[in-house]
């Protein structure tokens, strides 16, 4: 029986860099764009009773992402309420050393619907995680946001991780890439 769950991660007030590039403007526009696809998965899956998830990364300090510092907070926008679940991490990988795998577990599900922030760090890297632990995966193909890194735009290492992770596979369990007005709960 099918059972999914929401994942968003890392959607904090200060993901993007302040001075990461010169197309910083671009940056905060595409992720504000993002999260209001977020918020529309978000009262999707409230309708439809699905399990929501965040995750919070906690840096250390000096860090962007300091730990209670305004930088770390959830952006207001998608706030989880005090009944959601957010699980916090110190790495790319929402599962390593965190409360993520007993939290899909007690609530019995098999399916993820991941959006969020960093692409090519903590999305990629949770994404084939949880396709490796057995979960079917449905990634927001337009429900995920980095920011300019040398050479390559925020663009193309989003469309890069789309084609890349869409098909992946572990046994019988695969990643699916489709945009947000597409996913089903």
């Amino acid at each position: 029986m099918r059972n999914p769950a929401l994942l968003i991660i890392d959607v904090q007030n200060a993901i993007l860099r302040p001075a990461a590039t010169r197309r910083q403007a671009e940056n905060r526009a595409a992720l504000d764009a993002v999260i209001a696809r977020i918020a529309i998965l978000i009262e999707r899956a409230q309708e439809r009773g699905v399990s929501i998830l965040f995750v919070q990364h906690d840096a250390p300090p000096g860090h962007r992402l300091e730990k209670n510092t305004p930088g770390w907070q959830i952006r207001p926008e998608i706030a989880p309420k005090a009944s959601v679940p957010v699980i916090h991490k110190t790495e790319c990988d929402s599962f390593f050393e965190t409360a993520l795998s007993a939290e899909l577990q007690a609530r019995k599900i098999s399916e993820l619907i991941v959006a969020g922030c960093m692409t090519q760090y903590c999305i990629d890297t949770t994404v084939r995680r949880a396709v490796s632990m057995g979960y079917d995966v449905t990634l927001a193909a337009d429900g995920h946001m980095t920011e300019d890194s040398g050479a390559l735009t925020f663009e193309q290492i989003i469309e890069h991780h789309n084609a890349v992770l869409d098909g992946l596979s572990a046994g019988p369990h695969s990643v699916r890439v489709v945009p947000h007005d597409q996913i089903a709960f």
